[in-house]
């Protein structure tokens, strides 16, 4: 009996997060092949110290960017997410919490989307188009969510760091070497990772300028992706 009940409840697992993973491929947009531009992305802010210095450094490079917002640290910085609408930064939907959605059930999936929607677009002056799910994590229920509100969801092409510390020169060797047209480059402006902001603020001059010197130009992910149609 115990043996059928935890076959059951992995087979409810299996179906509920691991099969919606064979989907996610489909979520890795990129824009026309031939094109040398990126979209440079940022997720978990905004962080109220960091966020802001990120956006110096990007209004002195002449970058547009995509920030993927955590929708109650968003309604804790709400003049960094109207900087960012202000400069012309896409602000997009990275749930309510960042809570991983292999622990959300569907009331909570659609909460966590629909929460954070609802918040960023009072904030940002415009509903986000684009989702990205915490640490990529999907399950059976956050399709049919993010239609719901009307956004779609995005992950990424390029990661220089994920969960482990990487230096920024680390960090820069990689997206150097993996960019290709129409990538979408995630980084993250606030600390999920210990000291992730701080390598992110090192790192950043050099890899656009090193982007930059390799021909690519820079856009949103809702530029990018609009080239497609």
């Amino acid at each position: 009996m115990i043996a059928r009940a935890l076959g059951l409840g992995a087979a409810a697992w299996i179906g509920w997060a691991w099969l919606p993973h064979l989907l996610t491929p489909a979520c890795v947009w990129r824009g026309p092949r031939g094109e040398r531009r990126v979209a440079l992305t940022f997720d978990d802010g905004p962080d109220p110290a960091w966020t802001p210095r990120v956006l110096d450094q990007l209004a002195d490079l002449r970058v547009s960017a995509t920030f993927f917002l955590v929708g109650e640290r968003a309604e804790r910085a709400p003049d960094v997410v109207r900087r960012m609408a202000a400069e012309g930064h896409e602000v997009g939907n990275h749930s309510w919490s960042h809570r991983s959605l292999w622990l959300c059930g569907p009331r909570a999936t659609t909460e966590e989307i629909g929460r954070a929607h609802e918040r960023l677009a009072s904030l940002a002056g415009t509903p986000p188009r684009h989702f990205r799910p915490p640490w990529g994590l999907v399950n059976a229920a956050m399709f049919t969510a993010v239609r719901r509100v009307g956004e779609r969801c995005v992950f990424w092409s390029i990661q220089p760091e994920g969960r482990r510390p990487i230096p920024a020169d680390g960090q820069v060797d990689h997206v150097l070497r993996r960019t290709h047209p129409g990538a979408i480059v995630d980084l993250h402006d606030a600390e999920g990772t210990p000291g992730a902001p701080e390598r992110l603020v090192e790192a950043l001059p050099a890899l656009v300028e090193g982007l930059r010197e390799r021909g690519y130009a820079f856009t949103t992910v809702a530029g990018l992706l609009s080239a497609r149609h």
